[in-house]
């Protein structure tokens, strides 16, 4: 009715003054022939027809096209108004008896999806706001302006009081997984918020620390973070580290582990109390952050700043944060060896290959690990660690000559082989993958100079690949030497879109153009960027460090560019017991070391007093010391060998960016040959 109301107003007008015309020309046309004498000649009175001649016909014509066509339009749009009335009266009326099915248990939660597909249909046109409606328990009100009525789908009063101090050891991490698969049964686009003014895409560590990040400047900031995984925002390390030296035979279940230091803890970063339903984000008084779990953002319209998820579900958003990570890269071998070996094949990165590997592990003879980086070597300590117990045949093999040889100097890359040896793993390198086939349900992997290497699982650890899907629809740049995205120095791809974590190219003002792919560079990044959503305007100068554990026993923290083929120089020392990874989350209470490194800063540290002894070169002696990373003269990477919380004093000399005559000297503000 309010569309005939709109064109009557514009159509009436012109009625009218069509119509005065037409009243105006009979008039003058029956005064004219009234005047005119008898006498006038009949050709004169046949040039036009009685009436007012040819210009009365046009008049009367358009005013006759005018009223059809009006006629017409409205008598249509009445119809349709009527038609579109009544089937969402008929929705509305049929509210009682599905919310009526839907309240009395909880396994009636398979139901709705029936409920998704009459929304579908109400949607498109008049009212998308009442979207949402239909999964709400509220009473049955036929007002199409459904405007978040009251929400009784169990709402925990408590939850709004928790996200202002949640407790930070206290995560609970068998009921994450169980309050988002709720999520999951239940249809998404009746869960999600038509608008949120703050949206981040992806559920790792960088999203994560940018909602905390937000809220934190903002107590009254609306977050929503949409996530493929089906798992709440969780810290990745202790995958590849701590959760496979557990004795807790429910690992997998729980997720819980102990630390080096003894200490249990869970994998996620905080419980599922910590965070509130998406459907309740919009009426949040105090805000608060939302977890969308099992839906992946595939385009995103940065002009009309909404994102489109897999189930077309529309969300608009204010500002946006990227952080969709990466993607484990697989060998091309591999993908073209078929369905059967991929079937045999893992790639290692998320909760759910954890389990997957942790479960296949216990069920075969053989496993084969290929790459000889981070993930790769401590996979390799872990399973070889588990095969003195189970007699698992654990391999490793990688390109390089030795473990980590593309991070670590030769003469330490050898001495890691030996030491990842000791842990039972059968190490091959210089290997270079020629085919994978299945035969008599055993993968054989074939070298190209030859060797032959038979097993029962292949581990592809080769490296990360940034997840820039979304490039393309926004519009984004991708970096051609790095990838990931590419941002400015305050993490900005557009005004109101910021990139952090793996999927970011940045800046470094002394290193130039990076991407970093560990933990401490998606907290920094993430933290950052939740700052400049809400107006910091910071620009990102920190060093983001790393660090990896070949147990509990050896372990190393990184800074820098370090990179096997830049000039190094290594300064040594013999070891202590607390020269240990075990020893220093001890120390520090944590087990992942970069939570209290990123918070320090090193301020004039005092040399050691002990003379240090020359460079050694043994790889006995390898017990603890420094690796200086060397371009031109300066310094630009450093490796902390069994040296733990000292990374504030690494990331000084990284930045001052001097030359130093003698690295022994420099090597003694890291105290390391002190007992």
């Amino acid at each position: 009715m309010l569309k005939c109301r709109t064109v009557w107003k514009k159509l009436a007008p012109l009625a009218r003054a069509s119509s005065n015309v037409c009243r105006q020309n009979v008039r003058r046309t029956g005064l004219t022939n009234g005047r005119i004498p008898a006498h006038v000649p009949a050709a004169h009175m046949s040039t036009g027809p009685a009436g007012g001649g040819r210009e009365n016909q046009l008049y009367i014509l358009l005013v006759g096209a005018t009223f059809l066509g009006g006629g017409v339009y409205a008598y249509r749009t009445v119809k349709g108004d009527q038609q579109r009335y009544q089937e969402r009266i008929d929705e509305i009326s049929s509210r009682p008896h599905r919310v009526a099915t839907q309240v009395p248990a909880a396994p009636i939660l398979s139901e709705p999806p029936a409920a998704e597909a009459t929304e579908k249909e109400t949607v498109p046109e008049p009212e998308p706001e009442a979207a949402p409606s239909p999964e709400e328990p509220s009473p049955p009100a036929p007002d199409t302006e459904v405007v978040a009525p009251s929400e009784t789908t169990e709402p925990p009063p408590a939850d709004e009081p928790v996200l202002e101090a949640p407790p930070e050891e206290a995560a609970e991490p068998p009921a994450a997984p169980v309050v988002e698969e709720g999520v999951d049964i239940v249809p998404a686009s009746l869960k999600v918020p038509s608008h949120t003014p703050y949206l981040l895409i992806g559920g790792g560590t960088a999203s994560f620390a940018a909602a905390r990040s937000i809220r934190a400047r903002d107590p009254g900031a609306k977050v929503l973070i949409v996530t493929d995984e089906p798992d709440l925002p969780y810290m990745r390390p202790p995958l590849s580290k701590e959760l496979w030296f557990s004795d807790d035979p429910t690992v997998t279940e729980t997720l819980r582990f102990k630390q080096w230091n003894g200490k249990e803890r869970s994998i996620y970063f905080q419980p599922a109390s910590f965070y509130i339903p998406p459907e309740e984000l919009e009426s949040a008084e105090n805000g608060g952050v939302a977890v969308l779990t099992g839906r992946k953002v595939v385009h995103m319209d940065v002009r009309g700043n909404k994102v489109k998820l897999d189930n077309d579900t529309e969300i608009s958003y204010d500002k946006c944060l990227i952080a969709t990570g990466g993607m484990p890269r697989n060998l091309q071998v591999i993908e073209r060896a078929g369905e059967e070996v991929m079937e045999k094949t893992t790639l290692f990165r998320k909760i759910e290959d954890f389990k997957s590997l942790d479960k296949v592990s216990r069920n075969i003879n053989s496993i084969t690990i290929i790459g000889g980086g981070f993930l790769g070597s401590e996979l390799a300590c872990a399973l070889g660690r588990r095969s003195n117990e189970s007699g698992l045949e654990v391999i490793q093999m990688y390109p390089e000559k030795g473990n980590m040889g593309k991070v670590l100097p030769e003469y330490l890359s050898n001495w890691t082989t030996e030491k990842v040896k000791s842990e039972g793993v059968k190490v091959i390198s210089e290997a270079l993958v020629k085919s994978v086939t299945c035969k008599d349900d055993k993968l054989e992997i074939q070298l190209k100079d030859g060797r032959l290497v038979k097993t029962d699982h292949i581990v592809a650890a080769v490296g990360l690949e940034p997840n820039v899907d979304l490039a393309k629809s926004a519009g984004l740049e991708v970096d051609s030497d790095f990838g990931g995205f590419r941002v400015n120095a305050e993490l900005q791809a557009r005004s109101n879109i910021w990139v952090a974590g793996d999927a970011a190219c940045f800046y470094d003002i002394r290193l130039g153009r990076r991407r970093v792919e560990h933990h401490d560079h998606a907290v920094v990044s993430g933290r950052l960027a939740g700052e400049n959503m809400t107006g910091a305007n910071k620009p990102y100068w920190h060093q983001s460090m790393f660090w990896s554990d070949l147990g509990p026993d050896v372990g190393y923290e990184a800074i820098g560019i370090v990179d096997s083929s830049l000039p190094t120089v290594g300064v040594f020392a013999k070891a202590t017991a607390k020269d240990t990874p075990k020893a220093a989350t001890e120390k520090s209470g944590t087990g992942i070391r970069s939570e209290s490194e990123t918070e320090d800063t090193a301020t004039s540290p005092v040399a050691s007093s002990t003379p240090a002894p020359a460079m050694v070169q043994h790889k006995d002696d390898y017990g603890k010391g420094v690796i200086f990373y060397l371009r031109d003269k300066v310094v630009v990477g450093i490796i902390l060998w069994n040296v733990f919380n000292r990374m504030p004093i690494a990331r000084k000399i990284i930045k001052d960016g001097e030359e130093h005559a003698d690295l022994n000297e420099v090597a003694k503000l890291f105290n390391i040959h002190e007992d």
